[in-house]
């Protein structure tokens, strides 16, 4: 045991553990290499359609000038500002939405909450899943997970059958207390799987 400890310790201050840090932004990709007091540095031009792209080769140049190897590599911290450009942008995917029967304009109506709650002429900002692709299902969940209404899979699938018509790339499903008892999403997302085998599905 002895000998182990001490081949760890040598192989350790020979190999440092490098940690890399990642930011994939809208139009660059940040890599930050540090291995002990050393630093490198990478910039790449973003690769939207598959981000992973720009994070490899970004990382590659980083390594070859420490003259490390991605094994080297023992912490990793990602970070991205994609998500929020598309949400600012409104440059996503172009999304519908399943939620429970009744609840359709729940993401509109929110929680009511205003920056100005004294004006009556405020104008929100428009919800990213217009009205017309909003659809919703007959089911419901208590706050405990109880069943309260199964699933009307019938309804899923004719909910399917519209959505196979519309020009959408993707699917959100969202129901009520579905946090306590996930079943209903989880077959919504088969039936989903099955019937529109293109659309990328997410589940809450």
């Amino acid at each position: 045991m002895a000998g182990e400890k001490r081949g760890d310790k040598i192989m350790s201050e020979r190999h440092p553990a490098a940690r890399l840090a990642v930011d994939i932004g809208g139009t660059f990709t940040d890599i930050v290499l540090l291995d002990g007091e050393r630093r490198f540095v990478a910039k790449v031009l973003t690769t939207p359609k598959a981000p992973e792209t720009a994070v490899i080769d970004g990382t590659r140049t980083a390594l070859a000038a420490a003259g490390l190897a991605f094994a080297d590599i023992g912490v990793l911290v990602h970070g991205t500002t994609l998500a929020t450009n598309a949400v600012i942008e409104r440059k996503g995917a172009r999304t519908a939405l399943i939620a429970t029967d009744g609840f359709r304009d729940v993401i509109e109506i929110a929680d009511e909450s205003r920056f100005d709650q004294y004006d009556i002429n405020i104008v929100k900002t428009q919800p990213l899943v217009p009205r017309e692709l909003r659809f919703t299902v007959p089911e419901r969940m208590d706050v405990h997970g109880a069943v309260r209404r199964p699933l009307d899979e019938g309804a899923v699938r004719r909910v399917a059958e519209r959505l196979r018509t519309l020009d959408i790339d993707a699917v959100a499903v969202a129901l009520i207390h579905a946090y306590a008892n996930p079943s209903h999403e989880l077959r919504i997302g088969e039936i989903l799987a099955e019937m529109c085998p293109k659309l990328s599905v997410t589940l809450s």
